[in-house]
């Protein structure tokens, strides 16, 4: 099968790329990600990407497309629709968003199905971009490859360091960014959700 597969960064498509190659597919990487903040991680993650790409020697085509405000209205607009605890609008956005670019491309290039390096992260809200992806595939008209690619997690961590790539410490946003280095925001979220689980009528 020929598959696009949507790399979010180098080191997640370490276990995805030799797994999808050893089943005998044909894979190609697709580098979009305007959420990454600031400018320069998202220079770092998409030099990484190509330099991944070119140590497996896999064809890779990236979009260079900065696009910070664009990511910050869709994600305030989804936060304010925000109705419950389990799940964060913005995330669910910000999947929707890259993965519907990958079904277009893939639709538009020939391509089988598309996947993405996402599937690896146990950090990711898996369920939720199944679903996403399941529903953007029906409505652009190819067929979306999934496998929980989860399982090989810590392998993908040992041949990104045998490669020696730049590993990210936080998802890629301005809002994973700051939930991952500041203990102010941990501190209110947590009271946050504390008021709002007390002020659910069960």
């Amino acid at each position: 099968m020929k598959l696009l597969l949507h790399m979010c960064c180098g080191p997640c498509a370490c276990y995805p790329v030799k797994k999808l190659r050893a089943d005998g597919h044909e894979v190609k990487g697709y580098f979009f990600n305007p959420n990454i903040h600031p400018y320069k991680e998202f220079k770092h993650r998409l030099d990484t990407a190509v330099e991944f790409a070119e140590k497996v020697d896999m064809p890779i085509d990236v979009d260079k497309n900065y696009d910070l405000r664009t990511f910050l209205q869709r994600a305030l607009t989804a936060e304010k629709r925000e109705e419950t605890l389990t799940e964060k609008p913005r995330c669910r956005m910000c999947y929707a968003w890259r993965l519907h670019q990958a079904a277009v491309y893939a639709k538009e290039n020939g391509f089988d199905a598309f996947t993405s390096t996402l599937f690896v992260s146990p950090y990711q809200l898996h369920d939720t971009m199944k679903d996403v992806a399941e529903k953007i595939a029906k409505t652009v008209g190819i067929a979306f490859y999934y496998e929980d690619f989860r399982i090989g997690w810590n392998q993908g961590v040992e041949i990104c360091k045998e490669l020696e790539l730049y590993r990210q410490p936080y998802c890629g946003c301005i809002f994973s960014e700051e939930e991952r280095y500041s203990n102010r925001w941990k501190k209110q979220h947590k009271k946050k959700m504390k008021k709002l689980r007390e002020e659910i009528v069960f």
